[in-house]
């Protein structure tokens, strides 16, 4: 019997979990040519076993497969795609005081999905574990987070070549990129894939005066960057099946407890929260950088707010009474019974992870429930 309730939940998480060693030492034996991808798979296999018996463990009624197999939360499922290859770049996405790896997904051919995605059958594992408490989750970047990919300085001249330039190519680009996420969404939905979560990182860099448009290049038919990027995400979003929940979760970079932007979200409330028609927004607040919750009063009427609230940046445990407080303050502009909490982002959005422990990393979630359960007085 399937859980009979989906996303979003009182006690609710982002998707991403510390890698345990033996799958790091596992991705690194794959690398140097010592471990076959059907080792590597059966590493990957029981890390995942394991980590689903531990969120169920743990009280939660959303489980993921941590993203154990992909080195990114974003670029693996971009390469996916056909007409997308994977690259090697001078530099990798800076962020506060640390830079990442250097890679990137660049378009080479016409975008496409080609009937095939390696998210497909990671969610297939993952769907055998639901049971009468759990529903299984499935994260992917959102559409505007791969365009604005797409878009980076060092893969313009790549794409160009395949679309051209102008404004009838930008919404060429567009247009095949959401039929390619339609086909992807689709395929997961007959795997019977009912909660995904798109992760967009954009609406953060765009609330950041340091970013501006001037590193978010969305060119062509809009003169703001983001209406394209809502406009892209509306378009995968719409006409879905009444049963599947798609929901997104919008931050500002989480990288080796690092940050890439900081500001409130007041420059991107009346786009992003009135007009995204989302299920749910899963925001980051957990420190001064989010700004405060006065931008929730634009989210619309038929969306649910998670309240990233618990860090998974730092082990330190937040005072639960000061959590609740907080949760009353926001209660001010989203009523309470449309409120959830959960931690600001994943434990790992790269597989290299955050700076804690996975026994701190379970205590933050412990905590999430505890604090949740005091508020809202149910799961």
């Amino acid at each position: 019997m399937a859980y009979t309730k989906n996303a979003p939940f009182r006690a609710d998480v982002v998707g991403s979990y510390l890698r345990p060693q033996e799958l790091k030492d596992a991705r690194k034996a794959f690398e140097a040519g010592t471990l076959d991808a059907a080792g590597l798979k059966a590493v990957e296999d029981a890390a995942i076993t394991k980590l689903v018996e531990q969120q169920k463990q743990a009280g939660l009624h959303v489980i993921t497969d941590g993203e154990f197999r992909r080195g990114w939360w974003h670029l693996d499922a971009m390469w996916g795609f056909a007409g997308v290859d994977k690259v090697a770049l001078d530099h990798g996405y800076q962020f506060h005081g640390e830079e990442t790896r250097a890679e990137s997904a660049r378009v080479t051919g016409k975008i496409a999905f080609d009937g095939t995605h390696p998210f497909v059958e990671h969610f297939r594992f993952l769907k055998q574990f639901e049971d009468d408490t759990v529903v299984a989750r499935q994260t992917i970047p959102a559409p505007a987070q791969t365009v604005a990919e797409f878009y980076r300085p060092e893969n313009i001249e790549s794409l160009e070549a395949v679309y051209g330039k102008g404004v009838e190519a930008d919404a060429a680009v567009d247009a095949d990129l959401v039929v390619a996420y339609r086909g992807l969404i689709a395929a997961l939905y007959d795997e019977g894939c009912r909660n995904v979560q798109l992760d967009d990182c954009v609406w953060g860099m765009l609330c950041d005066p340091d970013y501006g448009k001037a590193k978010l290049i969305a060119p062509g038919e809009y003169a703001d960057p983001k209406e394209r990027f809502l406009a892209i995400n509306n378009a995968v979003i719409a006409d879905q099946p009444e049963d599947l929940v798609i929901t997104t979760h919008d931050c500002r970079g989480n990288y080796h407890s690092t940050w890439a932007s900081q500001g409130g979200y007041e420059p991107v409330a009346d786009i992003l929260f009135a007009r995204e028609n989302v299920s749910a927004f899963y925001l980051e607040f957990d420190d001064d950088r989010s700004g405060d919750f006065a931008p929730l009063a634009k989210i619309h009427p038929n969306a649910t707010v998670v309240l990233g609230l618990i860090t998974s940046k730092s082990p330190v445990l937040e005072d639960p009474e000061v959590v609740k407080a907080r949760i009353q303050e926001a209660a001010q502009y989203v009523p309470l019974d449309r409120l959830c909490l959960s931690t600001q982002c994943g434990f790992a959005s790269t597989e290299e992870g955050n700076e804690l422990t996975e026994e701190e990393q379970w205590a933050k979630i412990a905590l999430v429930r505890q604090v949740a359960a005091e508020v809202w007085g149910e799961d």
